[in-house]
């Protein structure tokens, strides 16, 4: 199971698309299953590496899965759709409906309001600051 992983995370680093499929199949052959947390890390890979509709492929297969889903690879796989927000809410939807009494959150729309009144700080500014939060306590 493993070499699968590392054989797709590989290709989707390499943002290959035909390629996965070929593997994909002969893993069927082959009747490997992967695991929830894996199904979460390579639909992760993908969608890290721009590939968003492979990602939702491997998504639908997990959804497929004879293992009962797992919210943490839900979670793994919503952070990595904050960039395609009509396919994040797809896949929350299917994480409340599993998991009705755990909450999501979403990224506030716009965090800081208008891009002109955002202050950029240093990094050692932020550093300074948390010491001194630090030595207060």
């Amino acid at each position: 199971m493993y070499v699968y992983r590392d054989m797709f995370m590989m290709l989707a680093r390499n943002r290959k698309v035909g390629e996965p499929k070929l593997v994909w199949q002969d893993m069927k052959k082959e009747e490997v299953l992967f695991d929830q947390h894996t199904f979460g890390d390579l639909v992760r890979a993908f969608l890290d590496s721009g590939l968003p509709s492979q990602a939702m492929e491997i998504y639908d297969e997990m959804r497929q899965s004879p293992d009962p889903p797992l919210a943490l690879p839900f979670r793994v796989i919503l952070k990595g759709l904050l960039s395609y927000p009509e396919l994040r809410e797809t896949v929350k939807d299917d994480f409340l409906e599993h998991f009705p009494d755990m909450i999501v959150c979403d990224p506030p729309e716009d965090l800081f309001g208008d891009s002109e009144d955002v202050i950029e700080l240093p990094a050692n500014a932020i550093f300074y600051a948390f010491v001194q939060y630090l030595s207060v306590k």
